[in-house]
């Protein structure tokens, strides 16, 4: 099935971190409205911390909300570079999100454990409502990197011989990424320019394995369209 792929083009990360900021509040109301709760699976990188530290302000109901994560390095649990730490320190500890609804991968364990304990912890979610995606240099998003095979059943992927440290790592699997209702890709800055080219021309990476029913919405900056 070709994913419908929508481009929402800004001149700059500040303007994309602005309108995603945006969407994420609409998306959340709407799924607080309708189903009683927002399931909404967190991105790593400094756009995304950005939203994160913006979202602080939000007006919204904050013990509906249920915070996943895409992916996760093996880590300390206390380690700076972890999502999950990057996430508290930006917005979670900031605001009245009840520590349940927050399912932080316990990578500290190590990948094997860390994904079997995941894999339960998500096991009961038919449907995320909206799942935030970067993209690499290479193409890789979340931890799913180029040339890395993987059983495509799985929902949670042990990650190891990652390209960028450290190697080993636990990622939600493209099958688990794209059960969602919106799925955001969020993707600044100069460096981006060639994997995003390839990605236009259709070449197989990691980001165009992500295939939601209902598309992917790509915000971009000037810098990463070249």
């Amino acid at each position: 099935m070709q994913t419908i792929n929508q481009w929402h083009q800004f001149n700059t990360a500040t303007e994309v971190a602005d309108e995603v900021l945006e969407q994420i509040l609409k998306s959340a109301e709407r799924a607080i409205s309708e189903r009683g709760c927002f399931k909404l699976v967190l991105a790593g990188g400094s756009t995304p911390e950005k939203i994160y530290q913006q979202l602080v302000n939000a007006d919204t109901d904050w013990s509906k909300w249920m915070i996943y994560y895409g992916d996760e390095r093996c880590l300390p649990a206390d380690d700076k570079d972890r999502n999950s730490i990057m996430a508290s320190n930006a917005l979670l500890s900031k605001v009245a999100i009840p520590a349940e609804n927050i399912f932080t991968m316990p990578t500290e364990l190590g990948a094997e454990v860390a994904a079997e304990k995941y894999r339960e912890a998500i096991a009961d979610v038919k449907q995320f409502d909206l799942v935030l995606l970067g993209m690499g240099e290479d193409g890789h998003t979340a931890s799913l990197f180029p040339g890395h095979i993987h059983d495509l059943e799985e929902t949670v992927h042990e990650v190891y011989n990652s390209p960028k440290p450290p190697s080993d790592r636990i990622s939600l699997s493209a099958k688990s990424l794209a059960k969602t209702l919106q799925c955001f890709f969020i993707v600044t800055g100069s460096s981006k320019v060639d994997p995003v080219k390839q990605w236009k021309q259709g070449v197989d990476l990691p980001v165009s394995t992500i295939a939601p029913e209902n598309g992917v919405d790509i915000y971009i900056d000037s810098a990463a369209l070249g």
